[in-house]
Order: structure tokens, then C-alpha cells, then sequence
């Protein structure tokens, strides 16, 4: 089977007429972001089981023809690994490509790990064993070499046998119901928007500033997430973390003094210090309040409480030919110890298979497990 290689707008509307009526489509797709905040969209791979193409969006005035097809909600979209292709799409239209099949998902509700990746699906499932010589390659280097070509396709051409083979044992093991929250939940716009007044929830350890720094904090990320946006720059050209934790705890109102912050680079400095100082001057007599809560610490009781249901967990997943992390985290462990009302072991088949048996644990209805 040849692969199209599609660098016309007559050629995408030929590809985009002729898979119409498919009713799934392999996807994956090769962008840049080292040097910006929008990933920069270099080639997109599609296949179905009688065509293979590469769709060059570099070479392409309008990518209109391809986006309406692949938002087309009569049409599966298959990726593996899909939330950073997901992100692409929406940044360019506001909006994510529906339904969707992720075929590491669907993998680890059949016993693969987790993570698993591409290669080593298609290689337990297929037999191919894919080379790895160009995961560094730079996409937007024209005209694109043939090997990098031979590489991005077998990147859609082996994963419509992924699909069929992940989908059959679907189907044999009853579980399609299992997976559709979770291809629901990957297709949720609010997991791509960042918005920059919600910039400061992505930051870690801002609970060991004081009140009156983390409302500095809380700005300047603000701050430095809208400058990325507009400037389209990767977020640490812009100001990075320890920088930012530096500044709120120090509180520079002078040049002199910004310039004084430990790895504050001249060029940065000198950039943005105008708009830094003014948001320090600005909250440094705003009231404190305290954003980040600290960790509460396990006792030793919940964490002997988090070690048993960790074996049952272990246990369930084993019976059930499942990855335990497609059932549980050791976070989702601690949650449900600790008594937060939502979390996924709470509901649905992940209830039934588990959850039951831990609620009646942590209630004490059923004897500790022992051997922990």
C-alpha cells in the first residue's frame, strides 16, 4: 500500500472526500514545541484499513478540509497516548475531536501496563518490532526526509491492527462499557484550556510560602501564563518556577533588587522587570490569604489501612487480567482512606470490582488482609 504524501489543497480535499463515509481513522500526528507555547503542527498521519497519508500542514494554506473531517462525530478517532495530539487539535479550534478510541487506555483494561507504549503494543500484539531512530527528529524541517516519512507512517500504519485486536477482546471480555467514561473524560475540553487566572493550581509547593507570598505567587503566574499565550513562548523563557518562588518570598521593589534574585538572568530581568515590580508593589499590601493547603500527613493507622487495600488492589487487578492502575492509584488509595467523597473507586464498575471490598475494609466489615 503506497502512502499518499498530501502538500495540496486538491489533494486534501481528494483524502478528505474519499474517507468521508470511514467509520474510524488511526491518527497520531508530529509537532514542535521546544520553542513556543502553541505547539507548532508539523505532519498528521491518518490511516484506515485501505489508506495511508501524511497530511504536511506546513506546505497546506487551510487546514479547514482535514479538521472537519476528523471532527466529524460520526467518525472514532484511534490514537495512542491521546491527550498531547488532543491538545494540538484544540488549540487550533477551541474544541477536541470526538469519539475517540486511545489505544493505551483500552490496553491497560486488558492487562498491558498502563503507560504502554506504542512500540511495545505493536510489538506484543503484531510481532513488528519498530525502529526508534527518529523520536528527536525535527518535523519542521523541509523537504521532509523519506525515512522520517517511513517512520510517522508506521505510527497509523500498525496501529489500525492495535485497534482491531484491542477492540476484539473488548468486546470478548465485555468491558466497551468500562472504557467509555474514560474516552469521555480525554475529550473534555476543560483538561486543554489554561486559563492564565488558573495558572497558579499547576504550581507545586506554594504552600511553603507565607500568605502574603503566595498572593505574589498567585500574580505572577497569572502573569507569566498570559505573556506565554501572547508571546507564544514556552512558560520558563517567560519566568521559571524557582524564580517566581524567589521573587514572591523576597518582594524586590527596586531594580537593584530584582536583579539580586538568585538565577534571575540579565536578559529576563531587564525584559520584564517593569511588569514584575508592578505586580509585587501591587499585592504586596493586597490582604494575605492562603491558596495552597499543606499536605495533610497520613497517621499510621492509614497508612497500614493503605498497604492492605494496596494488596487488594494488586490482587483484584491480577484476577480481572487488568493494569491495577486502570483501577486505582495509590492517590486514589490515600483519597478514599482519608475520606474524600469523590473518587473513582466510589463508582461505577470500579466500585463493583473494588470498591466494595475497600469501603468494608476501612469500616472494619470484613478482616484486615494479612501478611502487611
Amino acid at each position: 500500500m503506497d502512502t499518499q504524501l498530501i502538500a495540496t489543497p486538491h489533494e486534501l480535499h481528494t483524502l478528505c472526500d474519499e474517507l468521508r463515509t470511514e467509520p474510524w481513522i488511526a491518527l497520531d500526528t508530529e509537532f514542535m514545541r521546544e520553542r513556543t507555547y502553541y505547539a507548532k503542527l508539523c505532519l498528521v498521519q491518518i490511516a484506515t484499513p485501505n489508506v495511508i497519508a501524511c497530511v504536511d500542514p506546513l506546505a497546506l494554506p487551510d487546514l479547514t478540509p482535514l479538521l472537519d473531517l476528523l471532527y466529524d462525530p460520526r467518525i472514532l478517532k484511534v490514537l495512542h497516548s491521546a491527550r498531547q495530539d488532543l491538545e494540538v487539535f484544540f488549540d487550533l479550534r477551541g474544541a477536541v475531536p470526538a469519539p475517540v478510541f486511545d489505544t493505551q487506555i483500552a490496553a491497560a483494561f486488558l492487562g498491558f501496563d498502563d503507560q504502554a507504549g506504542y512500540a511495545a503494543l505493536v510489538e506484543a500484539i503484531t510481532g513488528v518490532k519498530l525502529a526508534k531512530a527518529h523520536t528527536r527528529a525535527n518535523w519542521a524541517t523541509r523537504p521532509l526526509l523519506a525515512e522520517y516519512l517511513r517512520y510517522a507512517e508506521d505510527d497509523v500504519r500498525y496501529l489500525r491492527d492495535v485497534y482491531l485486536h484491542l477492540q476484539g477482546r473488548l468486546v470478548e471480555t465485555g468491558r466497551q462499557a468500562w472504557l467509555a467514561d474514560e474516552f469521555t473524560h480525554i475529550t473534555d475540553p476543560a483538561l486543554y484550556r489554561n486559563a492564565p487566572s488558573q495558572a497558579w493550581r499547576r504550581i507545586k509547593h506554594g504552600h511553603q510560602l507565607a500568605p502574603a507570598a503566595q498572593n505574589i505567587l498567585q500574580a505572577l503566574s497569572t502573569w507569566r501564563e498570559r505573556k506565554a499565550q501572547t508571546q507564544d513562548l514556552p512558560r520558563s523563557w517567560v519566568l521559571r518556577d524557582p524564580v517566581m518562588f524567589d521573587i514572591a518570598r523576597v518582594r524586590p521593589q527596586t531594580r537593584e533588587q530584582l536583579a539580586a534574585i538568585r538565577d534571575l538572568d540579565e536578559k529576563t530581568a531587564k525584559k520584564w522587570s517593569g511588569d514584575i515590580l508592578e505586580i509585587v508593589s501591587t499585592h504586596n499590601t493586597s490582604p494575605a490569604q492562603t491558596l495552597w493547603t499543606p499536605p495533610v500527613p497520613m497517621t499510621p493507622v492509614q497508612t497500614q489501612m493503605c498497604q492492605q487495600m494496596a494488596v487488594l488492589l494488586d490482587a483484584t487487578a491480577r484476577q480481572n487480567q487488568l493494569s491495577p492502575a486502570a483501577v486505582a492509584t495509590r492517590r486514589d488509595l490515600q483519597h478514599l482512606v482519608m475520606g474524600h467523597a469523590n473518587v473513582p473507586l466510589l463508582q461505577g464498575w470500579r466500585y463493583e470490582i473494588l470498591g466494595r471490598q475497600l469501603v468494608d475494609l476501612l469500616h472494619g466489615q470484613t478482616p484486615p488482609v494479612t501478611g502487611v
